[in-house]
Parts: C-alpha cells; structure tokens; sequence
C-alpha cells in the first residue's frame, strides 16, 4: 500500500500556522521600528549614527509612501493558498467521484487534470508548511 499524506490534518496544521501568523488590526509603526533598531544598535556598542532616522526625515521617503491598508498580511496570504489547496483537493475529489458515477459530461482527461494539479499544489503547500517551521524553529534557537 501506498502511505498517504492525511490531507485535512496538513491542513488543519496550515490554518493553525496561519492563525500564529496573523495579529488583527495591527499597522506597522515606522519611527517605533527605527526606535527598536537604534536601541539595537546602542546595546551592541556600535554608536554609528543609522540611516533609517534619515528615512523618516525626508516627506517623499519609501516608508511614507509604502501603502498599508492595501497590502496583505502574510497570514492572510497564507490563508488564501490554504484556501485555494483546499479547493482544488475538492474539485479534484468532486470530478473523480462524478466519473467513477459514470456522469457522461466528464472525461478522464479532465479527472486526471485535476488530480495532477491538486496533488501539486498540496505537495508545494506543503514544501511552504515544511519551511515556515523550518524558519520557526531557526528563529525559537537563536541566542539572544
């Protein structure tokens, strides 16, 4: 027999991964993140002045017209590729089942079509579910 992947616990494991990910209503404070690296930078005994306070200077800086409400959150990301899986696994299961019913609309090709593509998008979500907790646990080892 051939050992499978359980597909719904992979992606039960994706949404909770999702769910660490995302904090709601959160914006991102550029004077507070420049505050942060300069801390940084004064514990590490390093006392070169930075360029990121020349960045919040300057009106027409990159920061200042980075839009925010427009972009999405890693997590929502996430979520949307978790969805998008999940579909294709249902589609896929959806036609495979109406052919094996004998439903004279679908054709084998298009089962097998199907097939290949959940399948592949599975297996590359779940090369990115691999590697988000490769990263997570790199970041949980680091000395402080």
């Amino acid at each position: 027999m051939v050992d499978r992947v359980d597909i719904q616990g992979v992606l039960e494991q994706m949404r909770a991964l999702k769910g660490q990910t995302s904090i709601p209503n959160t914006t991102v404070n550029p004077t507070g993140f420049s505050n942060a690296i300069e801390q940084a930078r004064q514990q590490m005994g390093t006392a070169s002045p930075s360029r990121v306070n020349e960045v919040n200077e300057h009106p027409d800086s990159v920061v200042s017209n980075t839009p925010t409400g427009d972009v999405p959150s890693f997590g929502q990301m996430m979520g949307a590729a978790i969805n998008t899986v999940n579909h294709n696994q249902q589609v896929a299961n959806n036609l495979a089942t109406r052919y094996e019913m004998g439903d004279p609309k679908v054709d084998l090709p298009e089962v097998m079509i199907a097939l290949q593509k959940s399948s592949v998008s599975f297996q590359a979500m779940t090369q990115v579910r691999n590697k988000m907790v490769e990263a997570y646990k790199e970041i949980i080892n680091m000395t402080l």
